[in-house]
């Protein structure tokens, strides 16, 4: 015999019920739970059940994730094809509608190669997760089981290697031939009783289990029934819950990929549509102006047409005065974090309003496409990734003028800082750290796994964008090898200095581990 109880407290509605399939089923208890009323500080021994669109996410639809595995994984004419169904998915119903969605997303992809749920949509779940849903979950201490109407591959690594969830269950994707068909497992055939079997037999059911969800959750009722209790949550209450904090994350988000900055949801990703054909047209005008006029007149343009740029040198004038003796004393080495590709090419515009104009600036990469190159108003030059022959090339380098060079050996989009090479530290003493922030609107310029001669034309096709770039004051010859310290502390020391500059966290990460996680292979070029 089955009693149900609705009573609303905290806000939340919450269903009691005895559970005649659990092993655990005892007579039913009315009372309040203490983790959604008093003693909310304290964890529950308990094992957890949780539908992670219905009780973890702020927003219910799934739409954009799907919009994301679509333009990024099969292209945008795949994106906008989904954009034109919407209306249908919307009409059809969640079943059907979920269907179309993974036949349009899905069919003809490669199951190998297909990394979308493990590089590009942590980002957007993560940013999307309510605070108070994240403290009910994570209030139990006991197992925690995900549930999801999305297939299981693109929340896999979400919910286990982001949220530390040990089990999800989802539905699994067809495969032929090592490629996805476009069409999940029959609710019927679903591995998800399979799954609980599992964690049944893993002893890690012993305890009475929690479950939270939805009111509209409909496909998943009958995993629930092993619930002790069930706490359901309203699209209202979801409404008045906060984004949960960045330094609340279970483990950081500091790498991920992708094309698209902005959430896909059915409005923006019609904006992008609309605005791709101007933004071609503007990134051809922003090119051909940025070559044809003197800098100084090019600036004001490009920041007209929504490219920003901030340059802050110290108040003190010691960059200024450091600048007009380079003619007799050697150039400076710029050391900057790397945020973008054209991080030399905007710092370079930034200091003609404080660099003797002739004075050479050259810029060394580690890997730059031809596509970049072109763009680049100033020289650059490759690193071989030979120590000694590197080493030469940057000494010759300075022999002739400005130097800079991005130690880190590659991007970083997130608040962090990878760790810094120590090649530049035994070449000079005159260092001057440059910390650089770069945000965009719509697309990001970089990528690990597409195509990098795109990346500037990406990063030009922006509505806008702002760069900041902030001049530093020299290293003391003291946090210098010429001082007595080691190149790894004047690595280290530069790489702290301007992460307290831009409030960014310093890692011991490298370029081969972000390739490594991002794209499969030690980002040679």
């Amino acid at each position: 015999m089955q009693k149900v109880l609705f009573t609303r407290t905290w806000n939340k509605i919450y269903i009691q019920r005895k559970a005649s399939s659990s092993p655990h089923a005892s007579q039913p208890h009315f009372n309040k739970y203490p983790f959604l009323g008093k003693g909310r500080g304290t964890r529950l021994n308990k094992a957890l059940m949780f539908h992670m669109e219905g009780a973890l996410l702020k927003s219910s639809s799934v739409f954009p994730y799907f919009l994301l595995v679509a333009f990024e994984a099969g292209g945008p004419l795949r994106a906008f094809t989904l954009l034109l169904l919407y209306p249908i998915v919307c009409l059809v119903g969640k079943e059907w509608g979920l269907k179309i969605m993974v036949f349009v997303c899905f069919v003809g992809l490669k199951e190998a190669s297909f990394s979308v749920g493990r590089t590009v949509l942590p980002k957007f779940l993560l940013e999307d997760v309510g605070n108070e849903g994240f403290d009910m979950v994570m209030k139990c201490g006991g197992t925690k089981i995900a549930v999801t109407h999305m297939p299981r591959v693109m929340v896999d690594c979400f919910l286990k290697d982001y949220l530390r969830i040990e089990y999800v269950i989802g539905r699994e994707l067809k495969v032929v031939c090592g490629h996805f068909i476009g069409l999940m497992e029959d609710k019927k055939t679903s591995s998800g009783s399979m799954e609980l079997e599992k964690v049944s037999r893993e002893g890690k059911m012993d305890s009475p289990v929690i479950g939270i969800s939805c009111f509209n959750n409909s496909l998943h009722h009958q995993l629930f029934s092993c619930c002790e209790v069930v706490y359901m949550v309203s699209e209202a209450d979801k409404k008045n819950w906060q984004t949960l904090p960045r330094e609340k994350y279970p483990r950081p988000l500091i790498f991920h990929d992708g094309r698209l900055a902005l959430r896909p949801t059915p409005i923006a990703t019609l904006f992008i549509f609309m605005w791709i054909p101007f933004g071609i047209f503007l990134l051809l005008v922003r090119a051909t102006v940025f070559f044809l006029l003197p800098y100084k007149l090019s600036i004001l343009f490009l920041h007209f047409t929504g490219l920003r740029g901030t340059l802050i040198i110290p108040d003190d004038g010691r960059v200024s005065n450091e600048l007009k003796q380079l003619r007799k004393e050697g150039g400076l080495l710029y050391v900057c974090n790397h945020r973008t590709l054209l991080d030399p090419v905007y710092l370079s515009m930034g200091l003609v309003q404080v660099r003797p104009p002739s004075l050479s600036l050259a810029a060394v990469t580690y890997s730059l496409s031809q596509v970049t190159e072109l763009f680049a108003p100033i020289r650059t030059v490759r690193l071989t990734r030979n120590r000694e022959k590197d080493s030469k090339m940057i000494e010759k380098q300075l022999q002739q003028g400005d130097l800079v060079i991005c130690p880190e050996g590659t991007t970083c989009r997130e608040p962090y800082l990878l760790r810094f090479s120590p090649l530049f530290a035994e070449k000079t003493d005159r260092i001057v750290p440059v910390a650089i922030d770069f945000h965009v609107s719509m697309f990001y310029g970089t990528t690990a796994g597409g195509y990098k001669s795109l990346d500037p034309v990406f990063l030009l096709m922006n509505p806008t964008s702002h760069c900041s770039a902030t001049i530093l004051e020299k290293l003391p010859k003291s946090y210098t090898c010429k001082g007595g310290k080691s190149k790894f502390e004047v690595a280290n020391h530069a790489q702290a200095v301007i992460g307290k500059a831009l409030n960014f966290e310093c890692t011991s990460l490298t370029r081969k581990d972000k390739y490594m996680i991002l794209a499969g292979n030690e980002g040679i070029v």
